[in-house]
């Protein structure tokens, strides 16, 4: 029986394995979900515009608002940027289980062109409240700041951000197409012409990622440095992408989507690849720590004893019990992580704590005597999910919620773990 909800251009459900309702792999067309892009455009209009309002109806506020900017931007973008991740190593490595899962990516990191909107009032406005560096009176006074400043200064900064984005962005896009593509074409040669740009275009993630976590995060204080910095934040990324794959999954069976396809399998691997990177942010952390720790140079220690004055102390406590031992011990059974309830509330948890590091990693340059709570903090964090939910939304409406043709999906359909 032919289903007249979707659009006449798109492969029957008959092209793939079993017997699989065509409801299931498109988005209906009167599904709530659809309203999911105007649902994020007033929620982002809401937060980012009550934002701009508040924060800059003074002077004084304006620091706080584009540090409150910096923490939603950098959320969200870290949601968008492991999409990317999890796509190329898919590909990559040709991995089968996750083919079901891999659309729920792909459409994370369409994103990215529209985050780069977010950046925008931040290069426009914002820098000179975020980076003491892009002062010239400043950098003038400051030895090592003057010795930065063919790296650290204004036009270059802005070069790089816009050189990242179009990276991020083209990849994106390309990889995107070519899925797309093959949902209609069946051609695997694209599945090797995407196995064989992944390479590249690892490196070219790997490089950006570093770069751009140094400029955004690790120049608010030019003074502090860390080798390891960019793998630190690329490590909660991952954690963030993990968990919020596991969250859309669970959230598209329980609207009806996907239930046939996406099993308890599919969710006991994401589980396990949530535990695997909370234990690897831990190892970056720790090592980042320790190796400073025992180093003990003032120029090195100065950005942990920040984080140990006043309340920032309670802070990192949180962050090492609630980012690591607390979810390691709970995803280590089995069971947990094959238990919708459970991995769902462990992945929004994780996703809490995420957001707690990045505000970590900003405010205290801001707040350094200790934790400053400002309502900027929620209108911008709420405006940027609500761009990033309409984005995804968009692209989750524009095309199948699998890949229809990928010929490793008869293998992720019949997945089982051992």
């Amino acid at each position: 029986m032919t289903d007249h909800s979707q659009p006449a251009h798109h492969a029957p459900a008959a092209a793939l394995p079993g017997v699989l309702k065509a409801s299931a792999l498109w988005l209906p067309l009167e599904h709530p979900w659809r309203r999911l892009p105007a649902i994020g455009l007033v929620v982002a209009a809401a937060g980012l515009g009550g934002g701009l309002a508040f924060g800059l109806a003074s002077p004084a506020s304006r620091p706080q608002l584009w540090h409150s900017w910096l923490v939603g931007a950098l959320f969200v973008l870290s949601i968008a940027l492991g999409g990317l991740f999890f796509v190329l190593v898919q590909h990559a490595t040709q991995a089968g289980w996750s083919v079901v899962v891999r659309r729920i990516a792909e459409n994370a990191m369409a994103t990215l062109p529209f985050l780069a909107l977010m950046f925008l009032p931040l290069v426009l406005w914002g820098m000179g409240d975020l980076f003491h560096w892009s002062h010239a009176d400043t950098v003038a006074a400051d030895p090592l700041l003057t010795h930065k400043q063919p790296y650290l200064n204004v036009p270059f900064f802005v070069i790089r951000t816009c050189l990242y984005f179009a990276i991020w962005s083209a990849l994106a896009l390309w990889f995107g197409r070519q899925s797309r593509l093959q949902d209609e074409t069946g051609d695997h040669e694209l599945t090797r012409r995407m196995r064989r740009a992944s390479a590249p275009g690892l490196v070219l993630f790997a490089l950006t990622v570093t770069f751009a976590s140094f400029d955004w995060l690790m120049s608010l204080s030019p003074h502090w440095y860390s080798t390891i910095f960019g793998v630190y934040f690329f490590s909660g990324s991952m954690v963030a992408i993990f968990a919020f794959l596991a969250l859309a999954a669970l959230a598209l069976r329980r609207a009806g989507l996907l239930v046939e396809l996406i099993s308890s399998e599919h969710m006991h691997d994401l589980g396990k690849l949530l535990f695997a990177f909370v234990a690897f942010w831990a190892y970056i952390g720790f090592s980042q720590f320790f190796l400073i720790w025992y180093s003990n140079l003032p120029e090195e220690t100065i950005f942990f004893a920040m984080r140990l004055n006043g309340s920032w102390r309670a802070a990192s406590i949180l962050l090492a019990l609630g980012h690591f031992i607390v979810p390691f011990f709970f995803l280590l059974p089995r069971t947990i992580k094959r238990n919708p309830t459970a991995l769902a509330l462990a992945a929004g948890w994780l996703l809490l704590m995420h957001l707690l590091d990045l505000h970590w990693l900003v405010m205290p340059n801001l707040h350094p005597d200790g934790l400053s709570p400002s309502l900027l903090d929620g209108t911008t964090l709420i405006g940027s999910v609500g761009v990033f939910l309409a984005a995804f939304g968009w692209s989750l409406q524009r095309q199948a919620l699998v890949p229809l043709r990928d010929p490793r999906l008869p293998e992720s359909l019949l997945f089982e773990n051992p």
